[in-house]
């Protein structure tokens, strides 16, 4: 086990082929809703792009080299094609300049400040564990004494109560506390707004990712698991309307 979760501390182990042995949080919206799609590359888009830049930006600050940030006006312009070449997307300083106010802002707040930078909080740890009989991964954002942090943007954090089931941090929240034996937290910043907001999810949350894991297991086994018993590409949506 401590030599997976050695392998796992490596970026391209975690997200790669050797981490794919591996169920995660990421699986259950293919698994759930197009399971063809199921551990198929994804190409990277601009939110996941963002997304990276946000937790590296507050967590992880010796990886920001590791960005190249484009003056740019938009990805259409000659600049942009040019720096680009035929390398993976690249960040836009607007983009950079909007993310750098939130995270100034994130750790401005005094609270959010001291929960997430405490003396002998660990940040970004991998976890597997044997869930339901199948290995689940999962890395969390930052292990305080207590509780799990997980930081998340948001466009609109009014909805956040709607947004996070729909995205399924419902089945992270749950996923995770499997893992870690230990709550999580989501700390979110609104993008536009830049209010914050502090999210712990009740049980009625935790009970609908704990349904949704169970499910998408049940997916996995029909169709990928060594004793699959049905065709991928026999798989139909079938609902009432």
């Amino acid at each position: 086990m401590k030599e997976i979760i050695k392998e796992l501390n490596n970026d391209e182990s975690y997200y790669g082929a050797y981490g794919k042995q591996f169920l995660s949080n990421s699986d259950i919206d293919d698994l759930l809703n197009n399971p063809k799609n199921f551990k198929k590359g994804k190409d990277k888009t601009v939110p996941m792009l963002i997304g990276s830049y946000f937790h590296v930006s507050m967590l992880e600050p010796h990886k920001l080299p590791d960005f190249e940030i484009v003056d740019a006006s938009t990805r259409n312009t000659n600049i942009y094609k040019e720096a680009r070449g035929n390398r993976d997307m690249l960040l836009l300083r607007s983009e950079a300049n909007e993310i750098d106010e939130l995270v100034s802002v994130m750790k401005g707040n005094l609270t959010m400040y001291e929960n997430i930078y405490k003396e002998g909080n660990q940040y970004e740890v991998p976890a597997i564990k044997e869930i339901y009989g199948t290995m689940w991964k999962g890395k969390a954002d930052i292990i305080t004494d207590e509780y799990l942090i997980d930081i998340k943007t948001t466009s609109k954090i009014d909805d956040f109560k709607w947004s996070a089931r729909k995205y399924n941090y419902d089945s992270q929240a749950w996923i995770y506390q499997q893992l870690f034996e230990k709550p999580l937290i989501f700390y979110v910043i609104d993008k536009s707004t830049k209010m914050l907001g502090i999210f712990a999810p009740g049980e009625d949350f935790l009970e609908q990712g704990r349904i949704k894991v169970l499910s998408a297991i049940e997916v996995w086994r029909k169709f990928y698991s060594s004793e699959a018993w049905e065709d991928i590409n026999n798989y139909i949506i079938e609902e009432e309307l």
